[in-house]
């Protein structure tokens, strides 16, 4: 009896469930699909039309699968290096809290309904002045697990809404400067992108620099509670994409929001003691 157990129980997977976290594991998950991806869309150009989620072919019912198979593409290594380095800060101290299973669930849910808020909201786009500019258009392609990561701080800010966490802005200042030059020196842009990357890496490495007190200022962070946290990332870039069209789906980052505010509310209410203790535990910053 007790070896038909022990040789049902799957050896593989427990082991990889003891030797890696959850959040590990979805986040070598994404790299190794990125460079597989990358691979294969050299020899086969119209791949990103089964990955990406793009609003136009999932209206008309084409390849409705891609409001799941967006969330494991990224259109670049910075989008990716960004996404799992946010994922690892803050998937690892939700994982903890809500446990593996929970997470596991609620990280694919998150991520497929920041897809399609970006569908609904690109359709919905159309009827509103400059609606591409600030939903994204009917026909933009999306990718990332952005939307997820947002649901991630939505249960954070829920949880956890006192606590200060650093939000880098620098990158994201970075990226708007690159649109606007993009859009007046087009001749330009493959440079001012290159540079661009550069600045980005530097200043998120900066963060992590032993002499913290003037590396970090080049980063641009904020030291903000969590509750302020997803207002300061998502209304701001919706005020400039009303001018700016950005290549950042921020009606996915809202989908996947609203997700994370609603299962906090839901575990706060329901596990009142807990949180209490859990708010006693983790020290604010």
């Amino acid at each position: 009896m007790v070896y038909r157990r022990d040789y049902r129980r799957n050896p593989t997977s427990t082991f990889i469930r003891k030797t890696f976290s959850l959040t590990t594991t979805i986040i070598i998950v994404n790299v190794v699909l990125f460079f597989l991806i990358s691979i294969i869309s050299i020899f086969y150009k119209d791949l990103i039309n089964f990955i990406a989620v793009k609003s136009s072919s999932v209206l008309s019912g084409e390849n409705v699968w891609t409001i799941f198979t967006s969330i494991l593409m990224h259109g670049s290594f910075f989008h990716l290096f960004v996404n799992m380095l946010s994922l690892f800060f803050l998937g690892g101290l939700t994982e903890q809290i809500i446990g593996r299973k929970r997470f596991f669930w609620f990280y694919l849910i998150a991520g497929i309904v920041g897809s399609l808020f970006f569908v609904l909201f690109a359709y919905l786009g159309q009827f509103f002045p400059r609606g591409d500019f600030i939903f994204g258009g009917i026909d933009d392609y999306a990718v990332g697990a952005s939307g997820a990561i947002f649901g991630i701080l939505g249960i954070l800010a829920t949880l956890l809404p006192k606590k200060k966490v650093y939000l880098i802005i620098g990158p994201l200042i970075v990226i708007i400067l690159q649109v606007l030059i993009a859009g007046v020196l087009p001749s330009i842009s493959n440079i001012v992108d290159i540079i661009g990357g550069i600045l980005i890496f530097v200043m998120i490495f900066a963060m992590f620099s032993p002499s913290a007190a003037l590396s970090r200022r080049f980063a641009m962070p904020l030291r903000l509670p969590f509750w302020l946290t997803p207002i300061i990332a998502i209304v701001p870039l919706l005020i400039i994409g009303f001018f700016v069209k950005l290549p950042i789906g921020n009606m996915a980052h809202f989908g996947g929001l609203v997700v994370g505010l609603v299962y906090g509310a839901y575990l706060r209410n329901k596990y009142k003691q807990k949180v209490k203790l859990l708010n006693r535990v983790i020290k604010n910053g």
